[in-house]
């Protein structure tokens, strides 16, 4: 169906969509059909635009006609006589979607996932000349509310990682996706310098024209008759040597020069540009996606700057040494001061918010990623109850040298958690290279595996350091609506069941063995409905009983986040004996817990212990009979007179004679319960006194490791 169409003098341009009608209803049941709106400007030469049959103003907001990833097939009817038409877009790809044939110009256009202002670009040329048409509008999202949720993505994206969500500009005005080869931050910078290049080089050329200059004082030695005037400092040399006309006279003469502060300032800025422009040159013009169109016009801008930076005005200006004191030139006059503008805006970051250079990151999906990222590693900070000087974050510390920063994936990404130096948490995203995760330990043997955001608890109840890992995928994508809420893509569920099977932790202590690592893989979507409809969805419900499961999340809707909130404060708080009895195991086998612990007292000079060299212990003859011996697993030597301190793991247990543990004959055959050790770790940083009150035989305690702090004066 026709859903545009512009009247123009030279043309008739129709705008068609085949499923516009049901993709609005799609928004504006998600959104609210009032939000659905933009704002739509264009070019001279406009007779009328139409929406349907209503027509709009050029400048004010109307009805939203743009969706992403829908097919939009446009006609361009031209009227006179013209010899060429083609579509104006910065990409060849989008070019080669458009043919000219018989007056009329005709293509489609799809933005997939990149919403934002963007704009069509008409070039044609008549028998009088080369004319340029542009229409340009606002392009939403059929899942978030563009002028409120994308708007938030963004602000605590920049908010975050300063500017990062500028490293993701997609289509709408350039093509460049984060895995696309080159340097995206570069092509920031050539953004931004788009829009001021022609400005910069007027101003520079105006200053060349008519530079400031200065006087500046040279000596110079003259005879009597080559004096035009008479200095009065050499009055009375003059009339002491008349009579001596070979005599050469000191002369300060003044003269103007271009060696001054700013020239110097003006010369130093055009180098640097053109250096960083002739870098940028040969990085755009690698990519076989950009129009031929485009790179002229970047050829002829380095041509121009070239010419400038060899320009013979500068032969007599000195090198730029820095502003030692603020300049009024640079900062107020004519030309130069346009010139330090731009110089200052590519050297210092740039905010998305501020609307202006055609800065507008497109890629929804991937920015909703990242978001997603932002809002785990918060709720993970409010829930460990910790100050951001307890957060060790990478990327806060990692600017790329082009003046934006830049998001790493895996190990540059990795946020620690900690507390008074221990570590509690680890948040890493994307966190994938070849068959390994990117995360210590952590392989996928049989293919590469890429999930969005891995989360590592750190536990120590159970074993000292002992790491329990979850996955989440951010999807931007709703399966479709049941029971009053929105549901998430199937096979992204799928998806996380493959993870949690696919994904291994290879323990190299242990010969390389290979073991079940992950414990649950959940799915991020941009979900709508209420927090009561959500928690009797299957897909909430299934969190609990298979550990894989959706939470939905999306700006501003603080009521459903507390779902996620909820789920990862258990995680934290919850012991991990009691996280690891919620994974299902393998039909035939048992799950043990490495959890007892036998406490046992041990001689004041028996450093061993203390050292972890301990090989053995022995009890006394009597052992008690309530301590059951099958299932102890470890064993923690307790002095008197100090504390605990060590984790040993019994490897073995067996019955000895009094004269076989203490290597004499005399000490008789009586039976003693001999423990074989091996040392496991340290459970504090230095002895800790328990309560003995419960003591059996005043020698052993029996308890768990995630007991411990009971037992703690």
């Amino acid at each position: 169906m026709e859903i545009l169409t512009i009247e123009h003098e030279d043309f008739t341009l129709l705008i068609e969509c085949g499923k516009y009608q049901s993709i609005r209803e799609k928004a504006a049941t998600i959104i609210g059909g009032e939000n659905l709106t933009s704002v739509y400007s264009w070019s001279e030469g406009v007779k009328s635009v139409k929406i349907s049959e209503t027509e709009i103003v050029n400048g004010e907001k109307s009805d939203a006609v743009f969706f992403d990833n829908a097919d939009y097939p446009i006609w361009v009817d031209f009227k006179g006589k013209v010899e060429n038409a083609e579509f104006g877009s910065v990409l060849r790809s989008e070019n080669e979607n458009f043919s000219f044939r018989n007056k009329i110009l005709a293509g489609f256009i799809n933005y997939g996932n990149e919403i934002g202002r963007s704009e069509i670009v008409i070039n044609y040329k008549t028998s009088d000349n080369e004319k340029k048409f542009v229409f340009s509008f606002e392009v939403l999202s059929q899942k978030l509310d563009y002028h409120q949720h994308w708007k938030t993505i963004i602000e605590d994206i920049e908010r975050e990682y300063r500017l990062l969500s500028l490293d993701y500009l997609k289509r709408t005005y350039h093509s460049f996706s984060p895995d696309s080869q080159g340097d995206t931050p570069e092509l920031i910078w050539w953004s931004i310098f788009q829009g001021e290049q022609k400005k910069f080089l007027g101003a520079c050329r105006s200053i060349i024209e008519r530079p400031r200059r200065k006087f500046t004082g040279n000596k110079s030695y003259l005879r009597a008759d080559r004096l035009t005037r008479i200095p009065t400092n050499i009055e009375n040399e003059l009339a002491e040597n008349r009579h001596n006309p070979a005599y050469l006279y000191c002369i300060d003469r003044l003269t103007y020069t271009n060696d001054t502060q700013e020239n110097r300032f003006l010369k130093f800025a055009i180098k640097n540009i053109s250096k960083q422009y002739s870098k940028l040159q040969k990085s755009i013009e690698q990519s076989q996606k950009i129009s031929d169109g485009f790179k002229q016009q970047i050829q002829d801008v380095a041509s121009d700057l070239d010419r400038l930076e060899r320009h013979p005005f500068f032969r007599t200006v000195g090198r730029f040494k820095g502003l030692t004191q603020e300049s009024l030139v640079l900062q107020r006059a004519f030309g130069y001061s346009q010139v330090y503008k731009t110089y200052n805006l590519l050297k210092r970051a740039y905010s998305l918010n501020d609307g202006v250079y055609r800065l507008q990151t497109k890629d929804i999906a991937t920015l909703y990623e990242i978001w997603c990222f932002i809002e785990v590693s918060h709720i993970v900070k409010e829930r460990l109850n910790i100050t951001a000087d307890d957060i060790e974050h990478r990327n806060r510390t990692e600017l790329n040298g082009l003046f934006t920063w830049e998001l790493g994936k895996g190990e540059s990404s990795k946020i620690l958690f900690k507390k008074d130096g221990v570590e509690l948490a680890e948040l890493v995203y994307n966190p994938q290279h070849t068959n390994h995760i990117g995360v210590d330990g952590l392989v996928a043997p049989t293919t590469i595996q890429k999930p969005d955001i891995v989360l590592q608890l750190t536990k120590n109840d159970l074993k000292k350091d002992f790491k329990m890992t979850w996955l989440f995928d951010a999807k931007y994508r709703i399966q479709g609506r049941e029971n009053g809420v929105d549901i998430p893509p199937e096979d992204a569920i799928n998806q996380m069941h493959r993870y949690r099977d696919a994904i291994y932790y290879r323990d190299y202590a242990d010969r390389n063995a290979l073991k079940k690592e992950v414990i649950g893989g959940y799915i991020l979507f941009p979900g709508n409905g209420k927090k009561a409809d959500f928690e009797i969805s299957k897909f909430y419900k299934n969190i609990n009983e298979v550990n894989i499961g959706a939470f939905p999340l999306k700006p501003g809707d603080s009521e459903n986040r507390q779902l996620l909130e909820n789920f990862i404060g258990s995680l934290i708080d919850e012991k991990s004996s009691n996280l690891i009895q919620k994974v299902i195991p393998q039909k035939g086998t048992v799950l043990e817990l490495y959890d007892r612990v036998l406490i046992g007292v041990v001689a004041h000079n028996e450093d061993q212990f203390i050292n972890g060299s301990a090989k053995l212990y022995y009890t006394r003859e009597k052992f008690p009979t309530t301590i059951a011996l099958d299932n102890l697993h470890y064993f923690m030597p307790f002095y008197k007179e100090r504390g605990i301190l060590n984790v040993f793991k019994i490897t073995k247990i067996r019955t000895i004679t009094s004269s076989e543990a203490k290597s004499d004959v005399s000490a008789g055959e009586g039976l003693r319960i001999s423990f074989e050790l091996e040392y496991s770790h340290k459970m504090f940083e230095d002895f800790v006194k328990i309560k003995t009150s419960g003591m059996i035989l005043n020698t052993f305690i029996d308890t768990k490791l995630d007991d411990l702090g009971t037992l703690l004066l």
